[in-house]
């Protein structure tokens, strides 16, 4: 898996219309959520692209300390379902919070995690911060990686 980082600016119109597709086959239609995912963000995001054979498989995006939560944040994490079963979703993560160290020189990270990667995240290094939560309809947790 090859990633690359990039500011919104420096996307491709390309890049761009592969990384909305990919969200909206994942997060609209795949778990049937009805929610508005572009939403003005990623203007201000790095976006962490994951591809595999020239093709986009995994991403996420990345903010700074203090833009959506007081830590930097990850979200949007998505990997295309049949690539799943490769364990990218954790080098994506690892790419990702590579990312937030390299670019905000920060450790301290924030998600609001799925309830059900619960697990996946602490494998990562996140632990649980208070009671979940429904995010668009979804269960949610906040987790924080020190």
């Amino acid at each position: 898996m090859n990633f690359l980082v990039k500011t919104f600016d420096q996307l491709t119109t390309s890049e761009l219309y592969d990384l909305l597709q990919l969200r909206s086959e994942v997060f609209v239609v795949e778990q049937d959520c009805v929610y508005q995912d572009i939403d003005g963000k990623d203007q201000k995001a790095l976006h962490v692209l994951g591809y595999k054979d020239d093709q986009l498989v995994a991403y996420t995006r990345v903010f700074g300390p203090g833009y959506y939560f007081e830590n930097a944040s990850i979200g949007r994490v998505v990997v295309k379902e049949s690539d799943r079963k490769y364990g990218y979703g954790y080098e994506l993560m690892k790419a990702s919070i590579n990312a937030v160290d390299y670019h905000f020189k920060v450790t301290e990270i924030t998600i609001s995690a799925q309830t059900y990667l619960k697990k996946f995240y602490n494998n990562l290094g996140f632990q649980q911060v208070g009671e979940g939560y429904l995010e668009d309809g979804i269960p949610h947790i906040r987790m924080d990686k020190s």
